[in-house]
């Protein structure tokens, strides 16, 4: 062998060794985003999203008020501002936003004012928070294809995300973690029982 291409050779050998190791040398990369949503109590919306497949994880907690590191106490008291709300974590290559907001008009009334079902206060309110300009877009024209499938006007926030706290730990994963409880069964467990049954119906009907 050359001693010139012997040199070359090590010094490639060399380059590739002062590389980082625990990078994997590919050019593929594993992005995820972030879509905050509040739709009522968020026991029940998480229990939703974090089913979807796409979804990476599903986090409990607080956003849209004046409080700063809110307790879950003051949040029911209406006083903060903040929107009981839910952040996705997802893989915009296995679903998309938009995809997120379908299930986002499905999963609660986005017609009630300050109110889902029996629960009611400014802290359950219906909103979007968008993180970037794309995903106010995206959710303004959800929002107008959406209210078509309603009677009454959507009265949906879409207002830029400022800060999302979380909620404390026994909010996470409340539906998995607390199946038996009685809001689970009572308010959680037939509404994932009604999107199912949405959802297959919907299939029969695509098929040819």
């Amino acid at each position: 062998m050359k001693p010139l291409l012997v040199l070359f050779l090590v010094i490639g050998g060399l380059t590739l060794l002062a590389a980082d190791p625990t990078k994997p040398m590919t050019t593929e990369t594993n992005q995820t985003e972030l879509a905050t949503l509040a739709g009522g109590c968020f026991w029940c919306t998480e229990a939703v999203f974090e089913r979807l497949p796409g979804v990476k994880s599903v986090a409990s907690g607080y956003t849209g008020g004046q409080t700063e590191n809110p307790t879950y106490e003051q949040v029911c008291t209406g006083t903060t501002g903040h929107a009981e709300a839910i952040q996705i974590e997802f893989d915009p290559t296995k679903i998309s936003f938009a995809k997120l907001l379908e299930t986002f008009w499905e999963a609660h009334d986005p017609t009630t004012l300050n109110r889902q079902g029996e629960d009611t206060g400014i802290q359950y309110r219906s909103a979007i928070f968008y993180h970037n300009n794309a995903q106010k877009q995206i959710a303004e024209r959800s929002k107008a294809a959406a209210a078509r499938n309603f009677p009454q006007p959507i009265v949906t926030e879409i207002v830029p995300l400022k800060k999302f706290y979380k909620a404390e730990g026994y909010h996470q994963d409340y539906f998995r973690n607390n199946a038996n409880a009685g809001y689970c069964r009572m308010v959680i467990k037939p509404k994932l029982d009604k999107l199912d049954q949405k959802h297959k119906a919907d299939s029969k009907d695509a098929k040819p």
